[in-house]
């Protein structure tokens, strides 16, 4: 298992979930719920300033497909905001999250917080299953979880 902190990154249109692993790459966290429908630039530069904030190695964003494993009408819009992202320092993956949010919604439902206090952290929680499935797959494989992001120059990051 490779060490050091990644960030787990759930896009959705209005906001982006963002979480957080230890350096040893074992547990994710919750670390904030950035707005983006009003002002899509500068949450993607939050995002780049909280890779850089916890010393981030990689970003991991959830890519989100179908149960079949076809696009939805998200896949694009998250494909688009890592590869912005991928332009920044910090290595960007994109990872399979089907039913992370369902997930989190589950989990939240499960800890008693009714669906409309979930709104301001469901994002979060759905950031943590995704950064989770990709460290446990690592742990798992030996191999980092999902595939790298070009940057805008076509060159990995």
């Amino acid at each position: 298992m490779r060490r050091g902190v990644r960030l787990g990154v759930d896009v959705g249109r209005a906001r982006v979930g963002v979480a957080a692993s230890d350096a040893a790459g074992s547990l994710a966290m919750p670390v904030e719920t950035v707005q983006r429908a009003s002002d899509a630039p500068r949450a993607l530069e939050r995002v780049r300033e909280l890779a850089d904030e916890y010393a981030a190695v990689e970003i991991v964003v959830g890519l989100p497909l179908s149960l079949s494993g076809a696009d939805t009408p998200s896949t694009q819009d998250a494909r688009d905001f890592a590869t912005l992202l991928a332009q920044g320092r910090t290595p960007v993956r994109l990872v399979d999250e089907r039913m992370s949010t369902v997930t989190a919604q589950a989990g939240m439902r499960a800890a008693g917080r009714k669906a409309k206090r979930q709104r301001s952290v469901i994002d979060q929680a759905a950031a943590v299953v995704i950064l989770q499935h990709a460290l446990d797959a690592e742990r798992g494989s030996g191999r980092p979880a999902g595939s790298v992001v070009e940057n805008a120059q076509g060159e990995e990051d």
